[in-house]
């Protein structure tokens, strides 16, 4: 069946048929239809009581056609706004025919155009005499050269003649949708943009981000209103634009770019780019790329905050259209070269074009990324919307791809609606209608289901998320949620689905939940780990030790999120992400997939969370940021990436960097403590063979460490440490070469190697692992020499926290900040630590007889920073127990974390003295994450920060001399624990 749509056919060129031959002309392109199959396709009346409706009376083509009725004056008719763009030609034709029993009249195409800052001008584009014998064709041309409105519309010379239409096609000999827009406003107008809601627009020099003229934005009333432009005929279905425009803001507010389209007057809404911070009276430039996947009749653009309704000023649109580049043929489908289903995240605008083609040549398998979420599929009780997954499904079943259904029962991405009034009962009957709804829709189209999605939190006892699905109903909504899969498809895998469960912790949560409810008869066919990982972090190691883990309770294990983040923190952002990163990133895939192919056994599927890096959330999570996690890039080509999982081999070479600070160790094959002031650096595990190592400097060279896991024991197996060129070689039976002291020792699960090597100044380093009886691993790279890891006690000891020093603090060492990360003198502190029942006490004494908290911003005011890291594994970003815990002098606290802090944010209780010299902190910090004990070892630091006015003018630490402890803790000292 046709539908009343707009659409848009590619241009051929023609090809010279011969020398002689004149060249063909280009095919004229289609740039908008109607045909009223279903819809009036967004023509309106055009008069007082004209009345416009489909019907099935008469048709040219198809079943139906468009009626026009109620007219009493020759203007009136019907009419739209065209998708017309100045110095393009457009050919119009339609067909007319009067109603049975009117009679012959004119009926005419006409083109109601004003000029900006002109007069309203009628120009004829086609016209022709219409009876109610048979349909007669009307047909012209026309174009025009300076910015106006335009309002099309078809008129009668018989002021009653009720008449109908149909079929009308508007073409071009050239393509309007890949020719882009921009609008400058140097005109003194608004050139096409026009008010959304009660807003007020004006071309104003006072607004001019560049030139003589910008917009300005006034007079709304919702946050959404603002400017529009109208963008249709401007865009492809299929075919992806690049947006961009510039914003400012006399105070501060968030704003934001978003499409708007509409079908048959149903609205939708996209974000191009989320709402965006702008500092007051600060241009920003707002810019993403769109890919148009819709059938529409009515497109626009348009600018908006995310609240309020503060004006603001525009300037510099432009729309740009992205020519795809083909995807690449002549390299290896990454579905043939692993050992499980391989598959991918997709959206609707990644079934089309190049991108749909990527799909099929790469991928077994797709899962929606938020198509069939609660929010979706059923935003008001009982009224669902299936227009989306199904148009996902119907894709995967044309092209014979396997479907995962994600996700049934999430806290996020729930309506209100949903919690709203719910006792436990109803909250369950809300669960089992919307399975029985959605999984019913697809039974036997999609065979696995993430039935319950990040139930988990490792931070509360017994290891449940404190949602509200849980606060309503307990377990009991996981139960149920199983349970009613199962009973409406008896088929479909049914998976309990999380995030981290790569992290020791998690994973142990998640195993003791899964065992428990399947020991109950709970139908848990599989556990899905979402690995959400990045360049560095976690470790291989623990993504297979959790593979291991969860083959015990003899489930399925699935990988369904997979992406790998090229920032270890939260905060940084690259203008362009270097080579070296692309690189290291490439080499991380292949250590991971490494452990995927090792575990085949126990993995039926991974899934990648995007088909190329042009859509990935990781764009605007946790912040916007240029961010390309997958293996094929904006251009849907093959990065190192790829190259990581399909063929190691053309990765491009890599170079990593590790510290080396200086220390002293005992060489005699025993781990003194110092080693464990840093965690190992690995290297990547090939077959059975696996290892980790360390550096510390010296005056007389370099102390080195090896941690080898080989089962298999062989004297001969050999550490290789080459350093300057010279290679230092130790073999497991403690034979090595003289002029350097070695000792080799077993271990339980293989042996170390300890040595002193005569390095002289020397920074380039390689360390080859050699089984004699199978593989070598081998990292390469340089060493940074820096200065010593500072280290202090806490003895066991509780003091009352209220801010004066209890004796209890005369038995605890002091250590004083003296590492200066901003200015060279100020404020410092004397500091101090205990530790008892699972918390971790901090007495900071600071000398600072200046006291001010003017600044709006905490790390600017006069405070304390105390930082914990209770598993000191020294990463370059924050794991979930990790935490920056600031107190003021009046004891304001502010705490920073893994996103919101969520795992750390109630762990601190602290109070604040002041004193003649300065103020004294006094602070509780609960580690539930850890048991703590004699000997143990925290990653520990602390920072005094110190203001004058509104401004931080010096900053000084106890060990971390990079001014970055707010987003890493690699360079924090540590801290041993005493009896």
């Amino acid at each position: 069946m046709r539908t009343a749509r707009y659409w848009v056919i590619p241009a051929f060129l023609g090809l010279l048929a011969g020398l002689l031959a004149p060249p063909a002309l280009a095919d004229p392109v289609t740039i908008a239809g109607y045909d009223y199959e279903t819809s009036a396709g967004g023509w309106a009346p055009r008069g007082a009581g004209v009345s416009v409706a489909t019907t099935t009376a008469a048709a040219h083509g198809g079943a139906q056609a468009l009626s026009v009725t109620g007219r009493t004056a020759n203007w009136h008719g019907t009419s739209i706004t065209p998708p017309f763009e100045k110095g393009i030609t457009y050919n119009v034709t339609a067909w007319a025919r009067a109603l049975p029993g009117q009679p012959s009249s004119t009926v005419a195409l006409t083109m109601e155009r004003t000029p900006s800052g002109g007069s309203t001008t009628y120009e004829r584009i086609g016209a022709a005499t219409v009876t109610d014998a048979d349909w007669v064709e009307i047909s012209g041309a026309y174009s025009f050269s300076v910015d106006s409105t335009l309002n099309l519309y078809f008129e009668s010379s018989g002021d009653t003649v009720a008449f109908y239409l149909d079929d009308v096609v508007i073409s071009s000999d050239s393509d309007p949708t890949q020719s882009g827009l921009a609008t400058d406003f140097e005109t003194g107008a608004a050139q096409g943009w026009a008010p959304r809601g009660s807003a007020t627009l004006a071309a104003s020099a006072s607004a001019a981000h560049a030139g003589s003229y910008g917009l300005a934005v006034t007079n709304r009333s919702a946050s959404w209103d603002g400017p529009a432009r109208n963008i249709l005929g401007k865009m492809a279905k299929g075919s992806k634009y690049a947006l961009e425009v510039w914003v400012r803001s006399a105070t501060a507010q968030n704003l934001g770019l978003s499409i708007e389209r509409r079908l048959s007057g149903t609205p939708s809404y996209e974000r191009v780019v989320a709402p965006t911070a702008l500092a007051a009276g600060v241009w920003t430039k707002l810019a993403g790329t769109y890919t148009l996947a819709y059938d529409h009749d009515f497109l626009s653009v348009y600018v908006e905050s995310d609240t309020g309704t503060l004006p603001f000023d525009i300037d510099d649109f432009s729309l740009t259209y992205i020519a795809p580049k083909p995807i690449q043929t002549d390299i290896p489908s990454l579905k043939d070269t692993v050992p499980f289903t391989l598959g991918a995240a997709f959206y609707r605008g990644a079934t089309l074009g190049e991108h749909a083609k990527l799909i099929n040549k790469h991928y077994e398998s797709v899962t929606p990324g938020n198509a069939l979420k609660w929010d979706a599929t059923e935003p008001s009780e009982g009224v669902f919307t299936f227009a989306e997954g199904d148009a996902l499904v119907d894709f995967a079943t044309d092209n014979d791809l396997q479907f995962r259904g994600h996700t049934l029962v999430w806290h996020s991405q729930t309506p209100d609606w949903v919690f709203a009034g719910a006792t436990k009962e109803i909250l369950l009957q809300r669960i089992e209608n919307h399975i029985r709804a959605v999984m019913g829709r697809y039974k036997g189209r999609i065979g696995t289901w993430d039935v319950v999605n990040e139930v988990i939190d490792e931070n509360q006892p017994d290891g449940l998320r404190r949602s509200p699905w849980f606060n309503i109903a307990g377990l009991d909504y996981i139960r149920t949620a199983f349970r009613v899969a199962r009973e409406v498809d008896p088929d479909a895998t049914l998976v309990f689905n999380d995030y981290n469960t790569e992290f020791p912790r998690k994973r142990e949560a998640m195993f003791k939940v899964v065992k428990q409810l399947r020991q109950e008869g709970v139908p848990i066919d599989a556990v899905g780990h979402q690995l959400h990982v990045n360049i560095e972090q976690a470790p291989a190691s623990w993504i297979e030790s959790s593979i291991q883990r969860f083959a015990q309770l003899g489930v399925e294990q699935q990988v369904t999120e997979l992406d790998v983040s090229v920032y270890t923190d939260f905060v940084s952002s690259y203008a362009t992400v270097p080579a070296a990163v692309l690189a290291e990133q490439g080499h991380r895939y292949k250590e991971i997939f490494d452990v995927f192919r090792r575990q085949a056994s126990k993995l039926t599927s991974v899934t990648i969370w995007g088909v190329a890096d042009d859509a990935t959330w990781l764009s605007s999570f946790p912040i916007t940021r240029l961010n390309p996690p997958l293996p094929f890039d904006d251009e849907l080509q093959a990065k190192p990436a790829f190259w990581g999982i399909a063929d190691p081999s053309q990765l491009p070479p890599l170079s990593r960097q590790l510290n080396a600070p200086a220390g002293s160790v005992e060489v005699d094959g025993k781990r003194d403590v110092e080693w464990d002031y840093l965690p190992d650096a690995p290297i990547a595990r090939v077959e059975n063979l696996s290892a980790g190592f360390q550096v510390r400097s010296t005056s007389g060279g370099l102390y080195v460490l090896g941690e080898v896991v080989d089962p298999t024991n062989n004297k001969t197996d050999t550490v290789t440490f080459t350093v300057g060129g010279t290679a230092y070689r130790i073999q497991r039976g403690g034979t090595h070469a003289h002029g350097f002291k070695a000792h080799a020792k077993k271990t339980d699960d293989g042996y170390r190697v300890e040595a002193k090597l005569p390095s002289g100044t020397a920074t380039d380093v390689k360390v080859a692992v050699d089984d004699a009886a199978g593989p070598e691993i081998s990292w390469n790279g340089t060493i940074s020499l820096l200065p010593a890891i500072k280290t202090t006690s806490a003895p066991k000891g509780t003091p009352v926290v209220d801010g004066t020093v209890d004796s209890v603090w005369s038995k605890a060492k002091e250590v004083t900040t003296g590492t200066w990360v901003q200015g060279t003198s100020g404020a410092t502190a004397k500091v101090k630590a205990l530790w008892n029942n699972g918390t971790l006490y901090v007495l900071a004494r600071v000398t600072d007889p200046v006291l001010s908290e003017e600044s709006p911003n905490a790390y600017e005011e006069d405070s304390v920073e105390i930082f914990v890291d209770p598993q000191n594994n020294k990463t370059k970003g924050y794991d979930d127990d990790d935490g920056q815990y600031r107190i003021s002098f009046t004891n304001h606290q502010s705490i920073g974390g893994t996103f919101d802090a969520f795992g750390i944010r109630d762990n601190l209780t602290s109070a604040v003295s002041l004193t003649s010299t300065g103020y004294i902190v006094e602070a509780a910090i609960k580690l539930p994450t850890v048991t703590l004990a004699k000997d143990a070892l925290l990653g520990f630091d602390l920072q005094v920060n110190d203001a004058t006015g509104p401004t931080r003018t010096a900053a000084v630490t106890w060990n971390d001399p990079t001014g970055q402890s707010y987003l890493n803790t690699s360079r924090w000292g540590v801290l041993q624990l005493g009896k």
